[in-house]
């Protein structure tokens, strides 16, 4: 079966950084975020019982090394759920950059949870969904909801209650302004690891992360779009205060995302509702109503270094394309 699926990425206000154990994805602690429409990422997966290894194809270049390593560790755990032979040819495309702080890898395994369990012949439920995507990256939980979304640390051991579950839905904007097309020097898994290792702040960063939650959910049942902007704000400091202080320090920033910080401030002071967030990568998002979304794009474009904005509204669902049989 040849099945194809598309999932968005999706920006987290409130941060997740840190695992409680790598080889299940669980997260340390527990995150709050916004799917994106025009982010996304779209995936064909089709099972060849003859094949005698998985291929994947990222933007039509085969790839080898890591790249390949975690689709095929994501389709072993497919083949095993779904007592499945035989290997797969998976093929990817996102259009947007990929591994640059724009969480292409939760667009990714979220559309190929989607693609390689339909065409495993499973039917698997949202909830069981995110339990897997969250296998593949911690963040792909989450791409499987549209929306505002709500990833769950969990508590067992076993990692079936570290699940996404959506939010609802609030009509708001997040401009994305691309500070550059390259992937990081340092990947999120290899920067959570490093900061919880050695960083005096990380434990910190845990003490106050619950309180984060509570305030951000309360923000989001009343609708309070200036509440949420300030978690937001405070959540992305505090997640990179703690990245910094590592030994040696993580800087993700770049000279244009400091930049750009500093002018959605200033856009703030001046009385537009605009609050900042950035991930483990220079590019910078930000959070505010669509009738202000129009001046926060065109002020972000004037920052130097800022090749390019995008203004996404929230995302739907990961879904379903083509089914052939």
């Amino acid at each position: 079966m040849r099945v194809v699926a598309e999932a968005r990425t999706n920006i987290a206000l409130v941060k997740y950084w840190g695992k409680r154990d790598e080889a299940l994805n669980l997260p340390a602690v527990g995150s709050i975020s916004l799917t994106l429409d025009g982010l996304a990422t779209r995936t064909e997966v089709t099972w060849d019982e003859k094949a005698s290894r998985d291929r994947f194809f990222l933007g039509d270049v085969e790839q080898a090394g890591r790249p390949l390593a975690r689709v095929q560790k994501f389709l072993d755990l497919v083949r095993e759920r779904g007592g499945r032979a035989g290997h797969a040819i998976v093929r990817s495309s996102n259009n947007f950059p990929t591994a640059a702080g724009l969480a292409s890898s939760a667009s990714a395994f979220a559309a190929l949870a989607v693609a390689a369990t339909r065409s495993a012949g499973l039917e698997l439920d949202p909830t069981s969904l995110s339990e897997l995507a969250r296998r593949g990256s911690g963040s792909a939980a989450r791409s499987i909801f549209g929306g505002l979304v709500e990833m769950k640390r969990g508590e067992r051991a076993d990692g079936s209650d570290a699940v996404a579950a959506p939010l609802g839905q609030w009509d708001l904007r997040l401009v994305v302004g691309i500070t550059g097309e390259g992937a990081k020097a340092t990947l999120s898994t290899e920067g959570m690891r490093h900061t919880a290792e050695t960083s005096p702040y990380y434990p910190a960063w845990l003490e106050q992360h619950p309180a984060d939650l509570d305030a951000a959910r309360a923000a989001i049942e009343r609708r309070d779009l200036a509440a949420l902007g300030e978690v937001a704000e405070r959540s992305c400091l505090r997640m990179h205060a703690s990245a910094l202080a590592a030994r040696p320090g993580i800087i993700y920033w770049s000279g244009p995302t400091v930049d750009a910080f500093h002018m959605i401030r200033a856009l703030r002071a001046d009385g537009v509702g605009v609050w900042f967030t950035n991930d483990a990568g220079p590019h910078v998002k930000a959070l505010c109503s669509p009738a202000d979304a129009p001046r926060v794009e065109r002020t972000l474009a004037t920052v130097a270094g800022v090749v390019r904005t995008i203004s996404c509204a929230p995302g739907a669902p990961a879904s379903l394309i083509e089914v052939e049989r």
